[in-house]
């Protein structure tokens, strides 16, 4: 099991990284240029109906439109899961010694979930498509995090939204068919997550080290329940109206697609790889559920 000591140093290292390597989205992104009208949102590759018969009958215009929809649906479920992330940390802070490196980095950490929220509200708006209000019901569910114990679900969860989002964001920020505010919203959130995850890792494994028989049962069925509303959440069925597909229609043939299977397993995969060294995806309800995520690929 880790000891305060080690916690102290990796909180006192991601702070001297935070400081070192820190954007400013107001000020490092050119909200103002001009988008090229030939690029796209997102990789047509990793659009969610990608290789489908509807996709066939799309215009190389509409692939464009459902992408640069489909990029600001995922940016209005990030926003949201980094509010229930924030409250979460702030309970953390309020549970250490103010003195401590790890209550700073909490904070800290706090400070950057602000500016990423920010800064993909306003890269919505860039896209001009409006925002994607994720249902009435799970916004409502948000505050509701600070009341759940610190432990292994929160931390997984944690990794859930953040994991997911990194390895497509990796993948965006360098390909040169993307939106070039797009591709540097994705830089600054890429490095800036990255101090997150580790955090989020560390503190992960050190929870599942002390938890319980039965808060580590509670935990994988959670988590896996998690991930299997993650995936039906991810792309919202009114997506498909942009491009004159029926919303159910689009969302069924996405949820039915091998090749956005195939993306939202290699998304997953360094994620599913901590799950299973922390011993969170074992139980037969939860390999059901996770199966049912399409977030395990072919992995064993």
């Amino acid at each position: 099991m880790t000891s305060v000591g080690d916690r102290e140093k990796t909180a006192a290292r991601l702070l001297r990284s935070s400081v070192a390597r820190n954007y400013d989205p107001d000020v490092d992104l050119d909200w103002a240029a001009p988008l090229p009208p030939d690029k796209y949102f997102h990789p047509p590759e990793g659009i969610s109906l990608y290789g489908t018969a509807a996709w066939e009958r799309l215009s190389p215009e509409q692939r464009r439109e459902l992408g640069r929809h489909e990029i600001a649906c995922v940016a209005s479920l990030g926003i949201l899961s980094e509010l229930g992330l924030m409250h979460m940390l702030l309970r953390v802070a309020a549970e250490q010694d103010p003195r401590s490196n790890h209550m700073r980095y909490a904070l800290t950490e706090v400070a950057d979930e602000c500016r990423h929220s920010t800064m993909f509200g306003r890269a919505i708006g860039l896209g001009g498509t409006g925002a994607y209000q994720i249902p009435r019901w799970m916004r409502a569910l948000t505050p509701l995090v600070a009341l759940f114990p610190i432990g292994p679900l929160t931390w997984a969860a944690t990794l859930l939204v953040e994991d997911l989002t990194d390895k497509q964001q990796r993948e965006t920020m360098a390909d040169e068919r993307i939106q070039p505010a797009i591709r540097m919203v994705n830089r600054i959130h890429v490095v800036e997550e990255a101090r997150h995850m580790t955090f989020a890792r560390e503190e992960l494994m050190r929870s599942v080290a002390s938890a319980g028989r039965l808060e580590m049962a509670f935990s994988r069925v959670a988590l896996a329940l998690l991930a299997y509303g993650a995936t039906r959440v991810r792309i919202l069925p009114r997506v498909y109206r942009s491009v004159g597909i029926k919303p159910l229609s689009g969302w069924r043939a996405a949820l039915r697609n091998p090749n956005y299977h195939r993306t939202l397993s290699r998304y997953a995969e360094r994620m599913v790889a901590t799950y299973r060294e922390a011993g969170l995806l074992e139980g037969s309800l939860s390999s059901f559920l996770w199966r049912r995520s399409h977030l395990l690929g072919t992995t064993p």
